[in-house]
């Protein structure tokens, strides 16, 4: 009699669990089908802006992790010398690559991240119907880093070439590209894709959700001394926003400096003997080779020169961003 009771208390809750399961398919579609196009539009502009201007900065970091050795003695000496060596130009070694694949990750990165948020939140939401806000943000965050690891898989591989490989200098981004796949193969230029993700996923996390998370706490801050703050919204929204996009490009710096050299080290032309063949490059071997060479430490070298780089490219990026949205109707990041 237990048995037949408890079979009988399962079939009943069959109904339940399909309707609650329906309910919630229903919720994540509604989240896609609500996708907004212009936090694609945003993204893209303010990654290809942002980046695209900081290519000096870029180039003389990737030098200095390919080269630590010879480029020793900080951001501007190695400017100096690499000016003397190979003339002005060489300062924007990559710049196509860079602009067009960052724009097109940008939007992707942004636009993503926005969308997923909502679909995460449905997905997850808690026994009292409210949502899991945290563990949304970071799953979005992933699903965003893993999109754009595919995305600039080929156009990263093109730009350090082009900037670390004497053979790529002359080159743009689809002859570099074309170069890459006669000499190495087209599954070459995905062969860095773990070193992507482990430079992306981290690097998103760290920008885009503490973007968010810092914005909400500064606009919260500002709602509960409201009454002793003398500047107006507008203002506001601007201190907030380049407030929070400093502080989010000090924390996506420090997650995604390792992936960051384990990534210019993949791409990195070995020294005179050494086979280039795709055992070398493989993520295991380049995070091992890494390790032998300095321990954890040599995962942070040119760490003081990327996070110029970053903080530049980054807090430039977020506060585009957020005028852009704005310019398009969107709220401030953090403002509702």
């Amino acid at each position: 009699m237990k048995v037949q009771n408890l079979l009988w208390a399962m079939l009943m809750l069959i109904p339940a669990g399909l309707a609650e399961s329906k309910a919630a398919g229903s919720a994540v579609l509604q989240a896609f089908k609500s996708l907004d196009i212009r936090y694609f539009i945003a993204g893209g502009t303010c990654a290809a802006i942002s980046h695209g201007i900081t290519t000096p900065i870029d180039v003389v970091k990737t030098k200095i992790q390919s080269n630590p050795r010879k480029y020793n003695k900080g951001m501007a000496s190695t400017a100096v010398e690499l000016v003397k060596e190979d003339g002005a130009s060489v300062l924007l070694g990559g710049l196509g690559p860079t602009v067009v694949g960052y724009g097109i990750e940008g939007a992707m990165k942004f636009g993503v991240y926005e969308v997923m948020k909502p679909v995460f939140a449905e997905i997850f939401k808690k026994a009292d119907g409210s949502s899991n806000t945290a563990l949304a943000f970071l799953l979005a965050s992933a699903v965003a880093g893993a999109v754009a690891s595919l995305i600039l898989c080929p156009m990263e591989s093109t730009r350090i070439k082009m900037v670390t490989d004497r053979a790529y200098k002359e080159k743009n981004l689809l002859t570099g590209l074309a170069m890459i796949v006669k000499d190495e193969g087209l599954g070459s230029i995905f062969g860095s894709i773990w070193a992507m993700l482990a430079k992306q996923v981290p690097y998103t996390f760290g920008k885009q959700v503490s973007f968010d998370v810092f914005a909400i706490m500064l606009y919260k801050l500002y709602r509960d001394f409201e009454d002793k703050v003398v500047l107006n919204e507008s203002q506001i929204k601007w201190v907030v926003s380049v407030a929070s996009a400093f502080l989010a490009s000090l924390v996506a710096c420090i997650f995604s400096q390792p992936g960051d050299m384990i990534l210019t080290e993949t791409f990195r032309k070995p020294t005179s003997g050494v086979i280039n063949d795709a055992n070398r490059r493989k993520f295991g071997n380049v995070v091992k080779r890494l390790h032998d060479e300095g321990g954890i430490p040599q995962f942070f070298t040119g760490t003081g020169a990327r996070i110029v780089h970053v903080s530049t490219i980054i807090t430039s990026q977020l506060v585009i961003y957020d005028i852009v949205k704005q310019m398009l109707g969107l709220p401030a990041t953090g403002s509702h």
